[in-house]
């Protein structure tokens, strides 16, 4: 998926492990499913509301695919070599029916609803397709796959948000969970395919979120991530009072569910990131001292390209402010690389750019034109692919020097960090994330300690991606 992930490599490499299968009760006559997760937090996130509604039709889970009877790939379209691995991967699936008359083997979300005929018809490699808006229909469309018919709907919706469907947390560590607020996007970003795939934005009602925050508070859960193509233009008004929330006003009333949880959010769109956000961010201890900014590129001509509808020096100038009122927070971003007409001279705007912005982790591409997209339709994909991969590893390069730099800023000071897990590495060490989102490793010296303890770590080495320390005693104020 192309995806290059300085800062963060250890946690997506462990989310990406965790994307196979579902840990769920099972009754030993009930039928089994078997789901596997691509792409972006949102996928994630919809692989537990889909769980969550096969689970009330008696289907248990299961984690080896091939005693599945109802296998399903929630797939991702961003960029052409995801979805050549899940065509892969969909092909291996193929053959394990083989083996097992009745199987049914289905593909959910953004790769569904682009490319439902190539899959059931061309290609003939699945039974079923549902769109990301389409969950709902899926005992039905199950149905009618056992009967003989091939399942599908793949219908956008312009109000369907899941809001009252209480997710089934898949592999969970039961410390960390995803909060979907809003779907869809409206932003029309010339390179991207979530407008089509996804649909228009829509919020989801800020009582049914905060009833589920409570929940995963009441289970033990001590983080939870508020998800959404841009979770800074929620919004949503109450029919009843008129009483409006933004996404300000929802941060703040999710942070005062419980001192003990902390607050994160993904992602932001530059354009929709508002001072009253930053302010409440400042206000709550809770929330997260980290920022997902992506700027995607450092030239205004190509950002006008990529109908981004800021400049240079207009996301320059948003920095600053989270700078200002908010020192010390982390700033992390997407960059491309190679998009239509880039030159460069464009390309070193790039580079200047994540080194003004001091970026503590970027997710790094080179551009994949996606059918369908504004891009595809009005621009030449004209960059050779040799010059986007040499540009893409000058962008890593700089990344690498930023993140180290990064953390070496940090040997001598102390943070508070959620624990999360033993460390990849060693038995003998903690592993969790401070709250600008850096991984942290530091040796079990208390045996009172377990996943979801908070404690106070000195940092006193680093390597690029990961802070060392030790436990020391709260700082005293």
């Amino acid at each position: 998926m192309e995806l290059v992930d300085i800062g963060h490599k250890i946690h997506d490499e462990q989310r990406q492990g965790e994307a196979f299968g579902a840990i769920l009760a099972s009754h030993p006559n009930s039928k089994k499913f078997y789901i596997e997760s691509y792409g972006c937090a949102m996928n994630f996130s919809d692989s537990e509301v889909v769980a969550a509604i096969l689970n009330a039709e008696g289907f248990g889970a299961t984690t080896q695919f091939e005693e599945a009877d109802l296998i399903l790939v929630n797939t991702c379209s961003i960029r052409e070599k995801a979805e050549q691995t899940i065509r892969k991967r969909l092909t291996e699936f193929r053959k394990a029916k083989r083996n097992k008359p009745g199987m049914l083997i289905g593909v959910l979300g953004c790769m569904a609803e682009r490319l439902k005929s190539n899959l059931l018809e061309e290609e003939k490699l699945v039974d079923l397709v549902i769109g990301p808006d389409a969950y709902r229909a899926l005992p039905d469309l199950i149905k009618e796959a056992e009967g003989g018919q091939k399942g599908v709907n793949v219908m956008l919706s312009r109000d369907e948000t899941y809001g009252d469907i209480s997710p089934v947390r898949l592999n969970t560590n039961g410390i960390t969970a995803f909060v979907s607020i809003t779907r869809g996007c409206n932003n029309m970003c010339s390179f991207c395919v979530v407008p089509f795939t996804r649909g228009r934005e829509r919020s989801r009602d800020s009582l049914s979120i905060i009833a589920e925050v409570q929940a995963l508070v009441n289970e033990g859960y001590k983080e939870v991530t508020l998800l959404g193509q841009n979770v800074d233009s929620y919004y949503w008004v109450d029919e009843h009072t008129g009483a409006t929330t933004t996404f300000a006003r929802l941060l703040e009333q999710v942070a005062l569910v419980s001192p003990d949880l902390w607050v994160r959010f993904s992602t932001s769109h530059p354009k929709d990131i508002t001072d009253e956000v930053l302010y409440t961010m400042a206000r709550h201890d809770n929330i997260c001292k980290c920022i997902h900014l992506p700027v995607q590129s450092g030239n205004s001509r190509v950002l006008q390209l990529m109908n981004r509808t800021y400049t240079r020096e207009w996301y320059m100038a948003k920095v600053d402010r989270i700078r200002t009122l908010l020192p010390g927070c982390s700033i992390t971003s997407d960059v491309i690389s190679g998009f239509c007409t880039e030159t460069e001279e464009d390309h070193r705007d790039t580079l200047s750019i994540m080194e003004y912005s001091n970026y503590d982790m970027s997710y790094m591409y080179f551009y994949s034109e996606r059918p369908g997209t504004l891009a595809a339709r009005r621009y030449q994909d004209d960059i050779p692919l040799e010059v986007k991969k040499r540009r893409l590893q000058e962008i890593v390069d700089m990344q690498g020097v930023l993140s180290r730099k990064s953390n070496l800023n940090d040997i001598g000071k102390t943070f508070q960090v959620l624990i999360e897990s033993s460390s990849r590495k060693s038995d003998a060490d903690w592993q969790g994330r401070t709250s600008q989102n850096k991984i942290t490793v530091f040796p079990k010296t208390d045996a009172d300690l377990k996943p979801g303890s908070y404690v106070w770590v000195k940092i006193n080495d680093c390597t690029r991606a990961t802070l060392l320390g030790n436990i020391v005693d709260a700082p005293q104020h």
